[in-house]
């Protein structure tokens, strides 16, 4: 049976829209009650841990309101389990009475949930960058204030081209949806501005050494774009540097590559490579300095990709509920509201969404670079209002299959 102990209940400060099949009305007095999905045991713990650390720190920014009202935070472990997920989300909605959700952590998880969500009428602001959310399957009550997997590689695939002059590239990615989507990605600009890629290396998630990997790669190539998920991008670079081939081939790489969350573990090694991000600890705005600050203090931790989140979404519903007044008790209208607001003031900088949910927003490259003795990924270049259609026609470019482990179609690899 799944519970909620005291010490997983962070009381802040809201209230929200009334749960639409009962039709409910919120009394002005009643907090929000947030369920929010995180992962805090297992192999994606550290992640998620880092998600909770993110949106406690957003509230205690923000006085523990939004829309200046009451919060409860009532936090769930899915153990990075998608049947364990569905139980947890349906024990939020229905026994916890939740408002609105936050999360879940993994892809996999969110197309576990999906269905429910939809039926039970269930604003979700979602954090996994899975393309299939917002695309083909977009879903009426579901908005993603970050990105959807592919939406960073676009980006870096065109500074790749057009700024580091590179013709010739590998991408290496974790063999699973969120991996195959961003190399996928990267492949279809990088080809369509006029570049190779050449080989296409996908270890899988779980993989206990990368020697194999790294003795196929080959030595005549511009660069290489990486497309790993949690620890992976640390545990690919110590190899890479090990085999002998750092400094010989430029690395790059998308949302999680160089993650603040491990970024000071790869050292001095890191020192160089560059990535694409919707967000960076390093952007110059107030609401992110305030941010990096708290959790520096709080946590002793910059925060990358699984704390941003959280904290962005915590903008953009406020920003909804200020903007309705604090009557929320219509779920169809909230997430109406988020969907079709402008915030300018989150820690990733301005945002707004497309008509299926994703945001558009400022994808950051950067590079990382050592000061003091500390590794940060410092903003190169800033390409502003990126969809996650990049430049492609948004109906034509969804005629396509989504991008997955076979298409497009790498057309230049060679032996």
């Amino acid at each position: 049976m799944f519970t909620l102990s005291r010490r997983d209940v962070f009381k802040t400060g809201i209230g929200v829209s009334a749960l639409a099949l009962t039709g409910r009305a919120v009394r002005a007095d009643e907090p929000l009650r947030i369920g929010f999905l995180t992962v805090k045991t297992g192999p994606l713990a550290a992640g998620g841990i880092q998600m909770e650390q993110g949106m406690l720190t957003w509230l205690k920014l923000n006085n523990n309101k939004i829309g200046g009202r009451t919060v409860e935070l009532m936090v769930a472990d899915t153990n990075g389990v998608p049947a364990t997920t569905r139980t947890k989300t349906a024990e939020l909605v229905e026994r916890q009475k939740a408002h609105l959700l936050i999360g879940p952590l993994a892809a996999f998880e969110a197309l576990a949930v999906a269905d429910y969500t939809e039926s039970h009428h269930m604003p979700t602001m979602g954090l996994a960058a899975f393309d299939e959310g917002t695309q083909k399957g977009a879903q009426k009550y579901f908005a993603r204030p970050t990105a959807s997997a592919g939406q960073a590689s676009h980006a870096m695939a065109a500074y790749c081209y057009s700024e580091l002059k590179m013709r010739r590239m590998a991408v290496i990615a974790d063999d699973f949806a969120y991996g195959h989507q961003q190399t996928s990605a990267f492949l279809r600009v990088f080809e369509d501005m006029g570049g190779k890629i050449v080989q296409k290396i996908l270890p899988p998630l779980n993989a206990p050494d990368y020697g194999t990997y790294i003795s196929q790669i080959k030595t005549d190539l511009d660069g290489i774009f990486m497309g790993f998920a949690g620890s992976n991008g640390f545990r690919f670079t110590k190899a890479f540097f090990e085999y002998g081939l750092g400094g010989k081939i430029p690395l790059t790489g998308g949302l999680t590559a160089m993650d603040e969350a491990i970024l000071q573990q790869t050292g001095e090694d890191a020192v160089g490579i560059m990535t694409a991000n919707y967000y960076s600890a390093a952007y110059d705005n107030a609401a992110n300095k305030a941010f990096v600050a708290q959790m520096n203090k709080d946590y002793k931790a910059d925060p990358g990709y699984y704390a941003s989140g959280p904290a962005i979404c915590g903008a953009v519903l406020d920003a909804a509920i200020t903007k309705l007044g604090g009557k929320v008790d219509d779920p169809d209208l909230l997430i109406n509201t988020i969907r079709s607001n402008v915030v300018e003031n989150t820690i990733r900088g301005p945002v707004k969404f497309d008509a299926y949910g994703q945001a558009i927003g400022n994808i950051y490259i950067r590079k990382v670079e050592r000061k003091a003795g500390h590794n940060v990924n410092t903003v190169i270049k800033t390409y502003e209002n990126v969809s996650q259609f990049w430049t492609y026609d948004p109906v034509e470019f969804m005629k396509n299959p989504t991008y997955s482990r076979d298409w497009p179609v790498a057309k230049n690899l060679e032996n």
